[in-house]
Parts: C-alpha cells; structure tokens; sequence
C-alpha cells in the first residue's frame, strides 16, 4: 500500500484517506499529453517529505509517472497512464491495482501560468451522491484502507457529469508541483 500511496500523492490518483473513486473503463489513449507537462517535478507530500515526480512518453499517448521521495532517489515506482482532454479540463487515467478492484482511476489537471503542475482528485462523497441521486451508476466497496466507489457508467455519461458546470465542485485540490530547474 505505501507504493500505491506514493503513485497517488504523486499523481494523486485519489486515495486520500483511503477513500478511491475507480471505473470500470480507463480513458482513451487518443489524446497527446498538454505541451509542458513532460518532464520533471517537485513537491511535498503531506508528511512535509520532499516528492520528485518524472512525467516519460511511453509511446503513442502514453505516458509514464515515476515517482521517489527526494531522500531515496532510487526507490522508485513507475506507472502506465494515459490523458485526455473533455471540455475545458484535462485528465488523467492509471489501472488501480487489484486489492483496489483492478479498475482505474481519473483526476484532473491543469498547467499554470507559474509553471505548476496542480492534480485534482474527484470528491468520494459528491461521486457517491451522484451514484445515490442516479446521476452516475456504481457502488461502494471496501478495502483494508477505508470505502472506495466503483462508478460503472460508460465514459460518455461520466463526462457529461464531470464537464457540467455545475459539478465543477467535485474536483478537489490534491497536490501542487512545481517545474524542476534544468541542470545547467
């Protein structure tokens, strides 16, 4: 689970607390990745422990995160994702792995105009009121880390729901990077 945990402060890929919002589908490898998000990145987590994240090309719209915490350089996780664009936002897809339900996971994200890469997790509670309110289909399930809710609606009724402005509340903040200086 600390591997896990590192990807998704990294990428935040939704396990705060140990609440997860998966899908039964991952987003399409057909979009290639905004200009400016390749490369490397930096951040604290919240235990104040330094975070290096690496954003690779992989090949055709797919992309790599490889995280380590600054004091262990070479205790490293690398994982697959791919993004996509809907509307006005960004986002990113990863496989959660199976004692999570194998399915996948999506965040938004945006670049700044101050060179950060800021990563948006989806609001457990809102997704499950959604769920509740019939807006979006799925269940809740359990892990050893806290509940979690599978949402299997396809994705075309998934971004109708995530690109309503009226569910711009969903997104929740989950981690701000910052572009790493270019060794000279």
């Amino acid at each position: 689970m600390k591997a896990w945990r590192g990807v998704l402060i990294a990428l935040s890929f939704l396990l705060l607390g140990g609440c997860l919002v998966t899908f039964k589908e991952p987003l399409a490898a057909s979009d290639p990745a905004p200009k400016g998000l390749l490369g490397k990145w930096s951040s604290t987590n919240a235990w104040g422990d330094p975070m290096n994240l690496e954003l690779t090309r992989l090949g055709n719209d797919r992309y790599q995160a490889v995280t380590y915490f600054k004091a262990k350089p070479h205790e490293r996780e690398a994982y697959p994702f791919t993004v996509s664009r809907h509307g006005n936002r960004w986002y990113l897809s990863a496989k959660v792995p199976a004692q999570y339900g194998g399915h996948f996971t999506i965040a938004g994200f945006e670049l700044t105009d101050k060179h950060e890469l800021v990563v948006y997790n989806l609001d457990l509670e809102q997704i499950n009121q959604a769920i509740k309110q019939k807006a979006l289909d799925g269940q809740v399930f359990q892990t050893d880390d806290g509940d979690g809710v599978q949402v299997d609606s396809n994705l075309d009724k998934v971004f109708a729901y995530l690109d309503d402005p009226a569910n711009s509340d969903v997104f929740v903040e989950a981690v701000r990077y910052q572009r790493q200086a270019r060794a000279k």
